[in-house]
């Protein structure tokens, strides 16, 4: 009998998961999968890990749950002193929410409500980039130029710039240094900003690593301390989005360490929680809720689950376990092992046209043709033959297409947990070489 589960697909049936080993997830019949993809970048320390289990099981037996208007609990407080604690520069309180979308959504309302507090009521417009993704509640997905996620729903987002994504395999001239292209479309808010007038936008929000929609794209060298540049000038604020690139994924806490740049808003989910349980935060500067505490004193916004104590105590355990392990720099090491890996299998394969990334987060773009870097007819549905090639295989990755242009382009996004394994490295090209192999033979 049919269940009753609304899932994100009413076609197929799925394998239901029932146990989780390190970097495997065990279905029902007892089939392994090596997770290459977190999930969604999610699963950071792997599946089932003792010191997660036992941190829930203790705030378990102490306290689960207490509204957030009324009490404020040990669990949520200790993570907020550790996240700032490691935060940029100027990033000063940590507004705890329950995923990715929220912290893009919190982001956004502080961002008005800042300008309204402070007299500049005509700041409303946001300023994004196209084939960016920021969640999808509608104010996130408004924000995001996923082009493909917005479209049915275009009728009920707010109106949003998109300027070019930082897209160096596409979009670098011929004979221009990956600086000077930096620069030239990081000079596309300048012109938008002049296009809107500066004094109507309120934020740039942006990916410091593109994940989903583009497959681990990073901001080349530069790129973002001209958009930071271009920001102080205008009085904008700069929000990165760290959901999916944050939280160690890149090899640093905070994936805006490697480009030197500190915003003035972080959203952050996925690996803070490592999938234990929900959890996202929206990290503010300390300008920003010293403006709010000096006027009204009162941020109108919150959600019944934000703050919630078991979610802190999860998050709380995963970040001593990537300090006390020492994981930033496993995930520098295994990056470049995996990085290696990858070029080894597929550096030369005729339909790899780009692999790319930081850390533990890489991506591999397809291609019908390497020298004129031609898309695959979007008919053929590259992206979804290899995922289901993948699961044969007993391999999770997250292939992705309208890579280009929401339409256009396939891509497959890796993204292990931080305790993979030089076997399990070789164990993940091996079965995505013959899911790649199967898909396109298909």
């Amino acid at each position: 009998m049919a269940g009753h589960v609304f899932g994100r697909s009413t076609r197929g049936k799925l394998p239901k998961a029932v146990a989780g080993e390190g970097c495997y997830i065990i279905d029902a019949d007892g089939k392994r999968y090596l997770d290459g993809s977190g999930g969604a970048a999610v699963s950071c320390l792997g599946h089932s890990d003792p010191d997660i289990r036992a941190a829930l099981h203790d705030q378990l037996d102490r306290l689960a749950f207490a509204h957030t208007g009324f009490f404020t609990s040990d669990a949520a407080e200790d993570l907020a002193d550790t996240l700032i604690a490691a935060a940029p520069e100027g990033i000063d309180r940590v507004y705890l929410v329950s995923g990715g979308s929220e912290a893009v959504e919190a982001a956004l309302k502080l961002a008005r409500q800042y300008f309204m507090e402070i007299g500049q009521p005509s700041r409303h417009r946001v300023i994004a980039r196209r084939q960016s993704y920021h969640g999808n509640t509608l104010g996130a997905l408004a924000a995001g130029g996923n082009a493909w996620r917005r479209a049915q729903f275009a009728p009920l987002l707010v109106e949003t710039s998109h300027i070019s994504p930082c897209y160096e395999y596409r979009d670098r001239a011929p004979g221009e240094s990956g600086e000077a292209y930096g620069q030239r479309v990081a000079d596309e808010l300048e012109a938008e900003l002049q296009r809107l007038g500066p004094e109507t936008v309120m934020a740039f929000v942006a990916e410091p690593v593109v994940g989903a929609t583009m497959g681990a794209v990073p901001a080349v060298p530069g790129y973002l301390r001209r958009i930071r540049q271009i920001c102080d000038r205008h009085g904008i604020l700069l929000i990165l989005d760290e959901v999916m690139c944050g939280m160690g994924r890149t090899g640093h806490l905070f994936a805006c360490a490697e480009d030197g740049v500190a915003p003035d808003m972080i959203t952050i989910a996925k690996g803070l929680g490592a999938g234990y349980q929900p959890i996202g935060a929206l990290l503010t500067s300390a300008e920003i809720y010293d403006a709010i505490d000096a006027g009204s004193g009162f941020f109108q916004h919150g959600h019944t689950y934000m703050g919630h104590a078991m979610a802190a105590a999860g998050a709380g355990a995963v970040l001593r376990a990537i300090h006390d392990r020492g994981l930033l720099e496993r995930v520098q090491v295994m990056g470049q092992t995996l990085d290696a890996a990858l070029h080894d299998r597929f550096g030369q394969h005729p339909h790899v046209g780009d692999i790319r990334g930081r850390g533990l987060f890489r991506g591999l773009e397809l291609v019908a043709d390497r020298e004129s870097k031609a898309p695959f007819d979007p008919a053929r549905k590259i992206h979804a033959r290899i995922k289901a090639a993948a699961m044969q295989a007993g391999l999770i990755c997250y292939p992705m297409g309208g890579t280009i242009d929401g339409q256009r382009g396939d891509h497959i996004l890796l993204a292990p947990p931080f305790i993979i394994s030089d076997d399990q490295v070789q164990e993940l090209t091996d079965k995505l070489a013959r899911a790649v192999s199967d898909a396109l033979a298909a």
